[in-house]
């Protein structure tokens, strides 16, 4: 059900208060008088602590810079008048007693009116009295739908001749995620430096959204064209994800399958996790957004949470697309939630549950180094389709992984390094340190004005001290931790 259906239903059920959760006043104001103008015949009165009631009588403003007077004008209307009143950002007064008991007053009183009063706020600050006597609704960031309207009114604005579908479309597409509001902000940044919105406009706009999602401190919006293929060995891993290749499609959909809910990586550090988020984007065909759960915390009670769901309403919004959780062990623990008031065990059960519940095309790719500390909870099933372990590479992968860059490094010479015998000195080093003696050995090479060939990289093998020599405890827990068939091999 959405917000628009939500809305209808509890104000023709005679709800006397809801509690409408955005941050989107103008969107919320134009659906009300959207809803009102086709389904309802009520009058629509705002309030906001500056401009109290400017729209009651034309020659002053009631209930200027009070709040009990609001409620107290609510009061005395008469019984036959029909209204919907909207007062903005009315929850920072909840602490004062009196307004909190007129509030709970009036919604007895106007139960037995057709009136309604709409309380819309940026941040969910309903206490439990609160609760028992309001509704509490949550606008999300604007669907596919509502973008692609504002879109074909922004075309007709902008006085464009290529107004086709497929533009829309396009528009839609790389909007998504973002308001209402910042729709317009970009697009009218472009209409000063361009006049016309067309083709030029879809980078335009994904840079823009990059930018705006940055801004939240807490998602990144990432542009890759990592593939699938420039990652040497995973090949069990590889051959999973083609079954779900077209996993997002509406014939996916219409066949009854549910959409996947994504992945767990588990292995030390170099073996490829992260470049197989980014790997995994371009194979589906879908935005990546990355998921800094560090800065979801904070140090207000409440916030973090807030931060949380904030997150995953950007998200959702951006669907279908891959959400990259990075070294999801760092966050969440056994222990997690000692010593910090539980506002970790809050996070993490907000994050579990989204995770297990979510019906929106969004596919999670979480990593993690270490397991033995993981909640039960994150590593059981349903949170994730599945759990693989990345090893070490063997020989055959080792060899993959030196061609992988050497032919992006050096593609016309690529054949020529001896990959057999590097890779087989190079055992127990991770995919991502056999790139690093690779491009040390170039440095050597360039400063001695020469071409780089095999033995230089095999003396920066010899060299180097891979982590799995320093990391074998981790290294073991993991491999038992598989073996145990808690994951499958990558």
């Amino acid at each position: 059900m959405d917000f628009y259906q939500e809305l209808e239903l509890v104000i023709k059920a005679n709800t006397s208060i809801i509690y409408v959760i955005t941050n989107e006043e103008e969107r919320l104001e134009y659906i009300i008088r959207q809803f009102v103008l086709k389904d309802i015949s009520q009058a629509i009165h705002t309030w906001d602590f500056i401009e109290g009631y400017g729209d009651i009588l034309s020659a002053e403003k009631i209930a200027l810079r009070n709040p009990l007077q609001a409620l107290k004008t609510i009061e005395s209307f008469s019984d036959s008048y029909n209204a919907l009143f909207l007062l903005k950002d009315f929850d920072r007064f909840f602490n004062d007693n009196s307004i909190a008991r007129k509030l709970q007053n009036l919604s007895r009183k106007i139960s037995e009116r057709n009136q309604t009063i709409i309380i819309v706020s940026s941040q969910p600050n309903l206490s439990l009295a609160s609760a028992e006597f309001m509704t509490s609704l949550y606008l999300g960031l604007p669907n596919k739908y509502e973008i692609s309207l504002e879109i074909t009114r922004l075309l007709r604005y902008s006085s464009t001749s290529n107004d086709c579908e497929v533009l829309i479309d396009l528009l839609s597409n790389a909007c998504q995620g973002l308001s209402i509001i910042q729709i317009r902000s970009i697009a009218a940044k472009f209409l000063v430096q361009y006049q016309v919105l067309d083709e030029l406009a879809i980078d335009f706009f994904v840079e823009e959204k990059q930018k705006k999602i940055k801004e939240t401190g807490k998602l990144e919006l990432y542009s890759n064209n990592l593939r699938l293929d420039d990652i040497g060995g995973l090949h069990l891993l590889k051959e999973w994800l083609s079954k779900r290749l077209t996993a997002f499609s509406s014939a996916s959909v219409r066949y009854g399958l549910p959409y996947p809910k994504g992945l767990l990586l588990i292995g030390i550090q170099g073996t490829g996790k992260s470049m197989t988020a980014k790997a995994t984007a371009t194979f589906l065909g879908i935005p990546l957004l990355r998921l800094d759960i560090g800065r979801l915390f904070a140090g207000v009670v409440g916030e973090s949470e807030s931060n949380l769901r904030q997150a995953i309403s950007i998200v959702e919004a951006s669907a279908p697309c891959v959400l990259w959780i990075d070294e999801i062990d760092k966050a969440f623990t056994k222990n997690t939630g000692v010593g910090d008031g539980g506002t970790t065990s809050r996070v993490l059960a907000t994050l579990l549950t989204w995770l297990s519940e979510k019906e929106c095309p969004v596919f999670i790719v979480a990593t993690a180094n270490h397991v033995e500390n993981l909640p039960s909870e994150i590593v059981r099933k349903g949170r994730f389709d599945e759990i693989f372990f990345i090893n070490l590479p063997n020989l055959l992968e080792r060899q993959q992984i030196f061609e992988v860059h050497l032919t992006k490094l050096r593609p016309k010479t690529w054949h020529r390094y001896n990959t057999t015998y590097l890779a087989k000195c190079s055992v127990l080093f991770s995919g991502a340190e056999i790139k690093q003696v690779i491009i040390e050995a170039m440095y050597l090479s360039f400063m001695e004005n020469r071409e780089l060939n095999s033995e230089d990289i095999l003396n920066e093998i010899n060299h180097t001290v891979p982590l799995a020599f320093t990391d074998q405890v981790n290294i073991n827990k993991l491999q038992t931790w598989a073996s145990l068939g808690k994951a499958r091999l990558a």
